[in-house]
């Protein structure tokens, strides 16, 4: 009897356990693309993590260890590279302790970005059926965590696919790969272990070093004015891309400013940096892993374009710029 009833406790435990599994499966199917989009940016900003990441980029694999936290809008975040001399970045809010332990020395800059590891990822700006084409696609396994699949389509060569997948129960991306023309990863970055946690100790945010008798480096930092207006534009945009900021910024040692006018097309991000020429080079193109730019001399100013997009991308912006007026 005992037995019999035992089975029946577990008969119907793994119907429950079944009728749920079934139940979410079909509640993560029935969301659509906005949704996980939507999803993603708040668990960016809000969510507190450790674990282990693997970034693979040019046949060159990278692993990291990473804490992140965000308290009162303010990014907490330590990130250790695995490899090499050991460096430490240490960042708090636009802050950052860039730690080189090998020359027991600290480079204090300034950082606007709000991700170290997901500097690309789509906002709600993003237009879908105009440059892309998004879908929900496999629901797999990500570093031990049912992830769902977003699958990002360019419908031309001016900018790059994306897979993403998306943590199911936060949101969160635990896996990105940035597809080429050829439908292979330029750029793998995916976390091998993670632990989503609601409190992050300060204690796990401090360096690994006692760097107070150390050589401390400050960066100059940046004068800028948002939103300046500029008689700079490009005749030949690829389609999607508009103007959504210009800047202008007063680098150290430089008798004039810097114009610098951000493209986006709702996912990715092309920058045009405008200043007099102050060298001979004339034109020239370079590229490091998926980014790429391109520059060249218009009207004695040096007009650089960069960017993670195609080459094509850069080098038609950079060639049509010309002064309105």
């Amino acid at each position: 009897m005992l037995t019999h009833m035992h089975t029946n406790k577990a008969a119907a435990c793994l119907v429950f356990c079944g009728f749920f599994t079934a139940s979410q499966v079909l509640a993560d199917a029935a969301a659509t693309p906005q949704d996980w989009i939507d999803r993603m940016g708040n668990a960016v900003q809000a969510t507190s993590y450790e674990g282990t990441v693997v970034r693979v980029r040019e046949g060159k694999v990278e692993t990291f260890k990473v804490v992140h936290t965000m308290t009162d809008g303010i990014v907490r975040e330590k990130v250790i590279i695995q490899d090499g001399n050991g460096l430490e970045i240490i960042r708090n809010g636009n802050e950052v302790h860039c730690i080189l332990p090998d020359r027991e020395s600290v480079l204090v800059e300034e950082w606007n970005n709000q991700s170290t590891l997901f500097s690309t990822l789509p906002s709600s700006d993003i237009r879908f059926g105009s440059e892309y084409d998004v879908l929900i696609k496999d629901f797999e396994r990500v570093a031990g965590r049912k992830a769902a699949m977003l699958a990002i389509l360019p419908h031309d060569n001016y900018r790059y696919g994306y897979r993403i997948w998306l943590d199911t129960e936060t949101g969160f991306p635990l896996q990105t790969q940035l597809i080429g023309e050829d439908n292979n990863p330029l750029e793998h970055v995916k976390f091998a272990d993670i632990s989503i946690q609601e409190n992050i100790l300060a204690s796990t945010l401090a360096p690994s070093y006692s760097t107070d008798n150390w050589k401390w480096y400050t960066e100059p930092r940046q004068t800028v004015k948002h939103e300046v207006e500029s008689d700079w534009i490009a005749d030949k945009v690829p389609p999607g891309f508009r103007v959504v900021s210009t800047l202008q910024k007063t680098l150290p040692d430089a008798a004039d400013p810097l114009t610098h006018i951000i493209y986006s097309d709702g996912l990715v991000t092309v920058s045009v940096f405008v200043a007099p020429v102050t060298d001979e080079k004339k034109a020239g193109r370079s590229s490091v892993g998926a980014s790429n730019s391109y520059s060249t001399v218009i009207d004695d100013y040096r007009v650089t374009v960069v960017g993670q997009v195609p080459q094509i991308t850069v080098e038609q912006i950079a060639k049509s710029m010309r002064r309105s007026r």
